[in-house]
Formats: structure tokens, sequence, C-alpha cells
């Protein structure tokens, strides 16, 4: 698998999990005692990014924090999309080259 195309794979699972996060802080802002998510993200040897949920200890998020969120993640998966398609058809050249 190449490096570019474990880069994109990761950073969609990221832009996934940092969508999905927001959706759910959202949809419990008014919930009495919760604990909203954040997600944090650390570079993996080699290639790409890794991800994870974990509670926010910090304060409470705004609804405007979120729907920035929400925009963000949206835009990051749509360019680890376009970089995993520019990736495969790269792939794909290369072996029409190569026959």
């Amino acid at each position: 698998m190449s490096p570019s195309f474990t880069i994109a794979r990761s950073g969609l699972q990221a832009a996934q999990l940092h969508l999905d996060a927001a959706a759910h802080n959202t949809a419990n802002l008014q919930t009495h005692g919760f604990r909203s998510t954040v997600v944090q993200q650390q570079a993996e040897p080699g290639a790409g990014v890794r991800a994870q949920a974990v509670a926010n200890t910090g304060g409470a998020p705004s609804l405007e924090t979120q729907a920035v969120q929400q925009l963000a993640a949206t835009y990051a998966f749509k360019a680890n999309a376009v970089a995993l398609r520019i990736s495969d058809e790269t792939a794909g050249h290369l072996l029409d080259t190569r026959a």
C-alpha cells in the first residue's frame, strides 16, 4: 500500500471520527451532566494519523463550536477522499505504463 493511500485513508477515518463526535456533542448539549467528546490525533510513524475519541476534560462546548467542528470535519473528509481517488488513479496509471 502506498504512503499516500495510507495517509488519505487514515485522514478519512479521522475526519469521520471528528464528525461523529461533533454530532454526538450537538445532540447531547442540553443533557444534564453530559461530558462532551473530543478527538485526539497523533501522527503515525511512516505515514498517516491515529485518531481516538476521548472524554473532554475542559468546559462544555458551545453549539457554534460544534457547528464549526462539523464543517471542518466535512471539508477534511472531502479533501482526503480526493487525495485517495488521486492516489488510486496515479497507481493505475503507473501500472499502465509498466505493463
